[in-house]
């Protein structure tokens, strides 16, 4: 009966080798299917990775795009406005210098009424006040050299005192409203 309990035990013990011959191959196959997975999901996960790189960069892109536009649009805008309020500012100051023009006239002429003329001063003196407060400067025309963006020329004379090309008479006065020409000098040019 020892006999065949040791037989018996031998072939279990061959059964557990021929199952663990067995199971061999497939822990094998189970480690290379895990394998596999494992790659496979790195691919996924590095696809969806890629993806979500590319969306992001794309999501950036029409930021950056964006923000370019509304600062644009913001210096447009403001630009614009300055121009606007410029424009303004010139339309007036326009309609404003033929009444200067009228009190320089005025002042110049003879007047037996000493204090009618000190009115008339103060006036000038206050509109002049206000236009320089207002950023508006005369264009210097008398002497000067002859300038076609300040000065129109309505004559030309012979035989001045000035240099040739130089402004040698001045019918009207130019202004200019900080950088922007309001009104050009109406000048006679020495030839």
């Amino acid at each position: 009966m020892e006999k065949n309990e040791n037989i018996s035990e031998e072939l279990e013990d061959q059964a557990e080798l021929a199952g663990d011959t067995a199971e061999a191959p497939e822990e094998e196959n189970t480690e290379e299917l895990e394998e596999a997975d494992a790659v496979s999901e790195y691919n996924d996960t590095a696809t969806q990775f890629s993806d979500l790189e590319d969306a992001l960069a794309e999501a950036n892109d029409k930021y950056l795009r964006l923000f370019a536009e509304y600062d644009n649009y913001r210096k447009r805008t403001a630009k614009e406005k300055t121009e606007t309020y410029q424009n303004a500012s010139v339309k007036c100051v326009e309609k404003l210098l033929p009444v200067l023009d009228s009190f320089e006239r005025s002042l110049e002429a003879e007047c037996s009424d000493e204090n009618f003329k000190n009115g008339m001063s103060m006036i000038y003196n206050q509109l002049t006040a206000f236009l320089t407060q207002m950023n508006v400067t005369e264009i210097e025309a008398l002497g000067a050299e002859f300038d076609p963006n300040v000065h129109n020329a309505i004559q030309q004379q012979d035989g001045t005192d000035y240099a040739s090309n130089h402004v040698c008479a001045v019918f009207q006065k130019g202004y200019m409203l900080g950088d922007k020409l309001v009104r050009p000098a109406m000048v006679a040019v020495a030839i």
